[in-house]
C-alpha cells in the first residue's frame, strides 16, 4: 500500500509538470491510459513490452539481494539474444521441438557467462560491478554489431539484423498468446516471466541458497561467519542475474522477431531497475511493476501524434518521478521508525 501511495504522488506531479509545457494534465493521463490499454491490439503491445521489463527486473533484484547493482542487464540480454539468433541461424536443422530448448538454453548460458565475468571480477579481483558491468554493455554491443553485419547479415535487408532463425526454432503456432493477441510481438514467454518470478520467489524465501543469498546482501561479516562463502555468493548471484537477463531471447527471437536486430531494446536492462526498485525487489510484485512500466512506455508512444509540445520520451520522467516518489516514501516511513525507536 505505501509503495502505491509513492507511484500515485510520482505520476501526479509528472502530470502536473505538463502544465508548464500548456498541455491538459488530465488530458495526458487519458491518452496514456487508452495507448496502452484501448484495445487488443494495444494491450498486446503493452504485454510485449511488459515481458522483458520483468525479466529485467528480476535480474537487478537478484544483485540487489545479493548486496550487488547490477547495471549490466542490457549487456546480458544483447549477448543472449544475439546467441539465441546465432544458433537458429547456424544450426537450421535442429527439429522442433528440441530446436527453441537449444536455442533457449544457450541464449541463457550465454547471458549467465557475462553476468558471472562481472560477478568473478568482483568476488577474486575487488573491481566494482557497477564500473565492470558498464564496461561490459560496451563490449556487448560492439560484439553483436560486428557479429550481426559480419557473419550472420540478413542478406534480404538493409538493416542491420540477423538472417532469420530456421521455422523449427520459432513456437508461434503453438502460442495460444500470439493468437489471442494478433499483429502484436505479445507471446508465451509472458507465462513463463510469471512463472520465474514465482520460482524466484521460492528460491529466495524457502531455499538454504536464496537465504546464503539474501545473508551475504544484508551482513556479509555474519555470513561469513555463518560459513557462507561472499564470493560464491556474488559470482552465483551475477549468473543468474545474467541468466535471467538472458531470457528476453524467448520473448525476442523465438517468440516473435525470429532475428536479432540491432537496437531492438529500447533500454530494458535500464528500465529494469527502475522496476526492481518499484517493486521493492520482490519478485511477485516485479510482475505488477513491469506490467505498469510497459503501460506507460507504450502508452507514451501516442504522445507525439496527440499533442504538440510532448513527446514519448515523456515516459521517462513519468518513471522517474514514479522511483523518486517511492523512494520518498520509503524514506518517510524508515524515519518514523527511527524516531519511534528512540
Amino acid at each position: 500500500m505505501k509503495r502505491i501511495l509513492g507511484f500515485l504522488i510520482g505520476l501526479t506531479i509528472a502530470l502536473l509538470l505538463t502544465l508548464f509545457a500548456g498541455e491538459n494534465p488530465w488530458n495526458i493521463f487519458m491518452i496514456l491510459m487508452k495507448s496502452a490499454f484501448g484495445s487488443m491490439y494495444d494491450l498486446g503491445l503493452t504485454l510485449s513490452y511488459t515481458t522483458p521489463l520483468i525479466f529485467c527486473g528480476l535480474s537487478v533484484a537478484i544483485g540487489f539481494h545479493a548486496g550487488l547493482f547490477n547495471i549490466g542487464a542490457e549487456g546480458q540480454l544483447t549477448v543472449a539474444v544475439l546467441t539465441a539468433a546465432a544458433v537458429g541461424v547456424l544450426c537450421p536443422n535442429i527439429p522442433f521441438p528440441l530446436a527453441p530448448i537449444v536455442a533457449f538454453f544457450a541464449a541463457i548460458l550465454a547471458g549467465g557467462f557475462w553476468g558471472w565475468i562481472a560477478g568473478w571480477l568482483r568476488a577474486y579481483r575487488g573491481s566494482h560491478e557497477v564500473i565492470i558491468t558498464i564496461m561490459l554493455n560496451f563490449i556487448a554491443a560492439g560484439i553483436a554489431s560486428w557479429f550481426t553485419l559480419k557473419i550472420i547479415p540478413n542478406p534480404n535487408s538493409q538493416n542491420p539484423e540477423t538472417a532469420m532463425v530456421s521455422p523449427n526454432y520459432m513456437f508461434k503456432d503453438y502460442d495460444l498468446i500470439a493468437r489471442l493477441f494478433p499483429d502484436t510481438p505479445a507471446n508465451a514467454s509472458l507465462g513463463f516471466a510469471i512463472v520465474f518470478a514465482i520460482l524466484m520467489w521460492i528460491f529466495l524465501w524457502k531455499t538454504t541458497w536464496g537465504f546464503g543469498l539474501r545473508a551475504v546482501g544484508s551482513n556479509p561479516e555474519a555470513a561469513h561467519r555463518g560459513g557462507i562463502s561472499e564470493k560464491k555468493v556474488q559470482m552465483l548471484a551475477m549468473a543468474l542475474a545474467g541468466a535471467l537477463a538472458g531470457c528476453v531471447a524467448l520473448s525476442e527471437v523465438l517468440g516473435s522477431a525470429g532475428q536479432y536486430r540491432i537496437g531492438f531494446s529500447p533500454d530494458y536492462g535500464f528500465i529494469g531497475i527502475a522496476v526492481a526498485l518499484l517493486a521493492n525487489n520482490n519478485p511477485l510484485g516485479i510482475i505488477a511493476a513491469a506490467f505498469l512500466m510497459g503501460a506507460l512506455h507504450k502508452g507514451a508512444s501516442d504522445l507525439d501524434l496527440e499533442t504538440t509540445t510532448i513527446t514519448r520520451d515523456f515516459s521517462r520522467i513519468i518513471q522517474g518521478l514514479i522511483i523518486l516518489g517511492v523512494t520518498a516514501q520509503g524514506y518517510w516511513e524508515w524515519i518514523k521508525h527511527k524516531r519511534r525507536k528512540d
